[in-house]
């Protein structure tokens, strides 16, 4: 599949201490891709590298196939991006604040603003000063300059910033729909648990060194182990214990998790039953974003 933003060996140092360390990166067109790590993991830097705010100490950045640093003229127009907090003029509506935007960039038509107000879900607004608009309808007013000249590739720092519950879940079909045109989406995110139901594949990053790589699917998947709900949870470990494939068996919640004599469910459900410990339920354990981030990085999950 077609690369779309890929780095390689790609570090950054100030002065003695390394922000990010050789890492490599490929981001393919129409993914959502998650970009997480820690406080202080140099995710910020490398988002800055990627959009050509600082220059790396070593390595390369490509997009669309073009290297960066050496052709930023072709590369950063096709290249929308969402860094921190907007900077916008307060004193001015949500439209006059794009259409200055957009005379900027140039050839961005005034019914493309329009347009992109509506995507967002600010046309109702668009007439407001900015200095009327909560932090999270500042947040999606960002996301629609970025989103001004139809880039190819978005890199979104923080995007659910600010947004009440129902507008994470705005944002997320808004991006899904952006996805399925077309657009790569490039996100870094502390809210696990949207990055677990939006992004297709993740890379985790932990003291300026790339943890891991994978899919989302493939990070959560159980592992072979069940929940188990019976009505006597410790008599049940206590059965559960002695078997060598149960040796790990524990509670947690409330619930048993263990393993199953062939990998089953209902080989396990079976083994139970004829001990006399029916299930009340049973079903595949499955492991949250931020159990993986936890246990890769050692940190505490973002808040």
């Amino acid at each position: 599949m077609e690369a779309v933003l890929e780095t390689h060996a790609l570090s950054k140092n100030y002065g003695s201490r390394a922000a990010v360390r050789s890492l490599d990166l490929s981001v393919v067109r129409s993914e959502i891709f998650g970009f997480l790590g820690p406080n202080g993991a140099g995710k910020t830097t490398t988002i800055r590298m990627a959009l050509g705010l600082i220059k790396p100490s070593a390595g390369s950045v490509a997009i669309l196939g073009e290297d960066l640093h050496a052709h930023p003229e072709r590369v950063l127009p096709r290249v929308g991006a969402l860094v921190e907090s907007p900077a916008l003029y307060l004193y001015m509506s949500g439209r006059d604040n794009l259409r200055a935007v957009a005379d900027v960039l140039g050839g961005v038509s005034r019914g493309r603003v329009d347009e992109v107000l509506e995507l967002v879900g600010l046309a109702d607004r668009r007439r407001d000063l900015v200095r009327r608009y909560s932090l999270g309808m500042k947040q999606r007013l960002g996301l629609a300059m970025a989103l001004l000249a139809d880039p190819e590739l978005l890199i979104l720092d923080e995007p659910a910033n600010g947004l009440d519950p129902a507008g994470v879940v705005e944002m997320r079909d808004l991006l899904r729909r952006l996805a399925s045109e077309g657009k790569t989406i490039f996100i870094s995110s502390h809210v696990l648990a949207e990055v677990q139901q939006l992004c297709t594949r993740v890379a985790i990053i932990n003291l300026g060194s790339l943890v891991r790589v994978a899919s989302v699917a493939d990070l959560v998947a159980s592992h072979g182990e069940f929940q188990v709900g019976v009505e006597d949870p410790k008599a049940t470990l206590e059965l559960l214990r002695r078997q060598e494939w149960g040796a790990g068996a524990r509670i947690e919640d409330g619930l048993l998790v263990t393993a199953s004599p062939t990998g089953r469910g209902r080989d396990l459900t079976q083994f139970l039953a004829a001990a006399g410990h029916w299930p009340d339920s049973i079903g595949e354990r499955r492991l949250d974003l931020e159990d993986i981030f936890l246990s890769l990085t050692g940190a505490e999950a973002p808040q």
